[in-house]
């Protein structure tokens, strides 16, 4: 079976925590639309702009220390967007640094990318046939 790669892998920090001691979902919100993006340029190195965050689901709280991973799926390319799937896992150590490391999935959401020129025009993912 073939590794899995991130597109993003961090750990978050106690800036990112809220009155809880987990992390903001805003935070990981933010790192997901990022994981998105970099999936996008896998497909045509274009700026892109976010145009929506489909069925977010927050499983599982991310915890102070936990290593998060972004994984991406490239679902739909259209004439103009893109729409991404990005899979949330943290890496949970077990009680103290003794314990076994668990895969936990945390978040997992469908987000809609749309090309744009230099003025924020959306344009053509792929040149058109057509054109060529």
């Amino acid at each position: 079976m073939a590794e899995r790669i991130p597109a993003i892998k961090l750990v978050l920090l106690p800036k990112d925590t809220n009155a809880y001691g987990t992390i903001f979902g805003g935070v990981i919100l933010s790192h997901i639309d990022l994981a998105s993006a970099v999936e996008a340029r896998k497909t045509a190195p274009l700026r892109y702009v976010t145009r929506a965050m489909r069925e977010v689901e927050f499983h599982e709280p991310v915890y102070l220390g936990d290593v998060v991973s972004f994984y991406t799926e490239t679902l739909r390319v259209g004439r103009t967007s893109i729409t991404v799937r990005v899979l949330v896992e943290a890496e949970r150590w077990g009680l103290g640094s003794t314990g076994p490391v668990q895969a936990v999935k945390v978040t997992e959401a469908e987000v809609v990318l749309v090309g744009v020129d230099a003025h924020g025009r959306p344009i053509p993912i792929r040149p058109d046939p057509m054109e060529a």
